[in-house]
């Protein structure tokens, strides 16, 4: 992936997350439910954004992260 995907996706995926927090946040009528689960969208928008700045430090270096075990 280029460094214009990375960036790209990263932002697509700050501003899902935005949006699913200001629904998670928006006052409804009682017994109203909301129509998306705005906690799973928030939850793998975290995940991409992470996996974006992972692959982003990767790009930027041009080293590879490796974990705790080194492989």
């Amino acid at each position: 992936m280029s460094l214009a995907v990375t960036l790209g996706v990263l932002a697509v995926a700050a501003v899902l997350l935005a949006l699913a927090s200001y629904g998670a946040r928006r006052p409804r009528d009682l017994g109203e439910l909301p129509l998306m689960p705005y906690g799973a969208i928030q939850f793998l928008a975290l995940v991409a954004i992470i996996v974006m700045l992972a692959h982003l430090v990767t790009l930027l270096t041009g080293h590879p992260l490796v974990g705790r075990l080194g492989r």
